[in-house]
């Protein structure tokens, strides 16, 4: 058989910007993983800055060239190099892994993802993601990012996403839905949209509570690790600017132009949701409320409702 034209189990999306310092840890890891039918997408947006491009290329001549490709992203952000990649895959899969270039994943991170993937039916769309064990930038452990209990649903994914891109794998009928919305779309993050699509659209949504990447946290993060006072209060601090706000109107523009993707159980949720956005306060809480949007802790909850009173959400 063609080694060429062999469909993959998971095709590795990985999204690098000036990431020498720590990217080799992070090929090591991809290398020693005990799932081996893998390929990896490197999509470098950093325009050739520091080493990042040498080093894929050393990975692409040491793995082999069939099963590491390393292209020039967009040059326009994260969100458009991890879209695109989605979009548009170079090899396609049967299961699709975000990565970013900094981390370490555990050994059994795949193998994991692609046996909880492998028990849904192909044409079921599903997304596996799990909790994350923090490291500093010199890989020291600094604790794990919240545990999450309850269920994930669309009603949950309306308020909050409840893992990182870096723990996500999502099957082939996921990924169908990420293309119909484009990689153009203007959303808050790559896994918060692949959430609110795969709910959305009465996918399944499996959340492991093992921590399947060591998340290393330093200046750079775009994204920090949500967990201590800290995180609590930067959230605080983006709800009364308002930017979670923008965040969830940026997701019902794109939600209204694939509401017909959503169950109609779903659609219902997103037009009381919606509509509640922008009535006045006792139908908004009145609307919310009917919607039964939540988050996935209680001091998220009381997050969300002082929100809603204060028309930030």
């Amino acid at each position: 058989m063609n080694h060429e034209a062999r469909v993959p189990g998971v095709s590795i999306l990985m999204g690098c910007y000036n990431g020498a310092a720590h990217l080799q840890e992070q090929l090591d890891s991809i290398a020693a993983q005990t799932y081996t039918d893998w390929v990896l997408l490197a999509s470098d947006d950093g325009a050739g800055a520091d080493d990042t491009r040498a080093i894929l290329e050393r990975f692409h001549d040491r793995i082999g060239a069939g099963r590491v490709l390393v292209r020039s992203g967009p040059g326009k952000g994260f969100l458009p190099n991890f879209l695109g990649m989605a979009c548009a895959p170079l090899r396609p899969a049967r299961h699709y892994a975000f990565c970013d270039q900094d981390d370490v994943w555990e050994p059994e991170k795949l193998a994991r993802a692609v046996a909880c993937l492998d028990a849904v039916p192909s044409a079921v769309p599903a997304m596996y993601c799990t909790r994350t064990r923090l490291i500093t930038e010199d890989g020291r452990d600094a604790g794990y990012s919240p545990l999450f209990r309850r269920a994930p649903c669309f009603r949950n994914a309306l308020v909050q996403s409840i893992a990182g891109g870096n723990t996500m794998v999502f099957n082939e009928a996921a990924r169908q839905l990420v293309a119909a919305a484009g990689a153009a779309v203007e959303v808050a993050s790559h896994d918060w949209w692949v959430y609110l699509l795969v709910s959305g659209a009465g996918g399944q949504v499996h959340y492991d509570p093992w921590a399947s990447v060591r998340y290393r946290q330093h200046a750079a993060n775009l994204v920090g690790g949500n967990i201590g006072a800290k995180a609590r209060l930067r959230r605080l601090v983006k709800l009364l600017e308002g930017r979670y706000r923008s965040w969830n109107e940026m997701h019902c523009v794109a939600l209204e132009r694939l509401a017909a993707l959503l169950t109609p159980e779903n659609r219902e949720i997103f037009a009381l949701f919606r509509s509640s956005r922008r009535a006045g306060m006792s139908s908004r809480i009145a609307g919310v409320l009917r919607a039964r949007v939540f988050r996935q802790t209680h001091i998220g909850n009381v997050g969300l409702y002082a929100s809603v009173l204060l028309n930030k959400f």
